[in-house]
């Protein structure tokens, strides 16, 4: 095998299911003092008033999305600011982060990624009636937890 492969061309003859599902879990035990465990897709709806979106370039190129409902993304803020976070801004900052250090705890368990890949500033999408479309056309990998019983989606698109 060549050292010049690509990472999405490894994500076909590697499993980063696993990665993704670990990155998840750690941290929501470190941000939120949760012990998540992924779930079947099929035994859950997942409610998406909220979306927070991480991109990932250079040697990685794709997108990391976390959706969830506004009552779960509302739990995971107070989990990590406390009983007082109550505004939408801190529902969606809290969530954002989320989704900024699972896209960074998943990059940094991944071999020879370090400085070849970056990640961008999160963004959070909110309400009850919008649909995300990826034009990302390649390896799409997503998990399921559920934080206070509410279905937290974590999907990773990986351009070709």
């Amino acid at each position: 095998m060549s050292t010049d492969i690509s990472f999405v061309t490894r994500s076909r003859e590697e499993n980063w299911q696993p990665i993704l599902e670990i990155a998840l879990e750690e941290v929501f035990e470190i941000m939120v003092g949760s012990r998540v465990r992924p779930e079947p897709l099929s035994a859950h709806t997942p409610d998406r008033e909220f979306t927070a979106m991480v991109g990932l370039t250079g040697s990685l190129c794709g997108i990391l999305t976390i959706c969830c409902s506004g009552k779960t993304a509302g739990a995971v803020a107070r989990a990590m600011l406390g009983a007082a976070a109550q505004s939408q801004e801190e529902v969606r900052d809290a969530l954002g982060e989320i989704c900024n250090m699972v896209t960074g705890n998943f990059k940094n368990k991944l071999a020879g990624t370090d400085d070849r890949c970056k990640l961008s500033v999160p963004t959070v999408v909110s309400g009850g009636h919008y649909t995300v479309h990826s034009m990302l056309h390649g390896v799409s990998i997503t998990t399921l937890v559920l934080f206070e019983g509410g279905p937290v989606t974590a999907t990773l698109q990986l351009s070709n």
